[in-house]
């Protein structure tokens, strides 16, 4: 459980009646973005406020009819979610930095230059951020942001995220440690042939081709048939 001296407010209105919670700053963010997290270490008191700097709690009952539920968990996650996590200036510079951070690797990973067909370097894409005077939100995903970026960055450098469709068959013996490594990505087809072979067809990420490429060569030892769908 996080201490109450290190943690901070997560608050909500609805009709009128505020509710907050104490909870820890990083696992509320996670909650935020829809990641699961441990809620006795996420929460610095299992009760709801109205004001939690005077000590003010909502009733059980008044909870239970609002919220249908007399969950904590449950409440505190509503809370977060649909609410404000209340950050020091620190904590907000620090999350604004880690997302920042998330969004660069993610475009590096996942965008080409479409003229030379090879990824950006990292460097290249923050600078770009920058000229492009680039607005991050801590409190929205990496997901949530990137398609956006990309077309800002469009007017710094040339870059594209397109997809490629790939075309595998496995044999049997490397099957089961392959098909790991394709479902992390779009599946669009995939069949299981009688000799326990995997026949899959895939969309990834066209800056993503050689690193995988190598993965999959490296796991089927060269023994893997692959095509790229035009």
């Amino acid at each position: 459980m996080v201490k109450i001296d290190d943690a901070v407010i997560a608050r909500m209105e609805k009709h009128g009646h505020k509710y907050e919670v104490l909870v820890d700053p990083d696992l509320a963010m996670n909650v935020k973005h829809g990641k699961e997290v441990d809620y006795s270490e996420l929460l610095a008191a299992d009760r709801v406020f109205k004001d939690s700097k005077a000590g003010e709690e909502q009733s059980p009952e008044f909870l239970k009819e609002q919220f249908e539920t007399d969950d904590i968990n449950v409440i505190a996650k509503k809370i977060i979610t649909d609410g404000d996590v209340q950050l020091t200036t620190e904590q907000r510079r620090h999350f604004l930095a880690k997302k920042k951070n998330e969004i660069i690797t993610m475009i590096s990973r996942n965008a080409v230059d479409p003229q030379s067909k090879t990824p950006h370097p990292p460097q290249r894409i923050e600078n770009a951020m920058e000229q492009a005077k680039i607005h991050i939100d801590a409190f929205k995903s990496v997901e949530e942001q990137v398609n956006t970026i990309v077309d800002e960055i469009k007017k710094i450098i040339p870059i594209s995220m397109d997809k490629i469709d790939f075309a595998v068959k496995i044999p049997a013996v490397h099957a089961g440690r392959c098909s790991a490594i394709i479902h992390k990505f779009e599946i669009k087809k995939e069949q299981w042939l009688n000799d326990g072979s995997l026949v899959a067809e895939f969309f990834l990420p066209v800056g993503m081709k050689q690193d995988i490429l190598n993965e999959l060569n490296s796991a089927t030892h060269g023994e893997i048939d692959i095509k790229i769908i035009e």
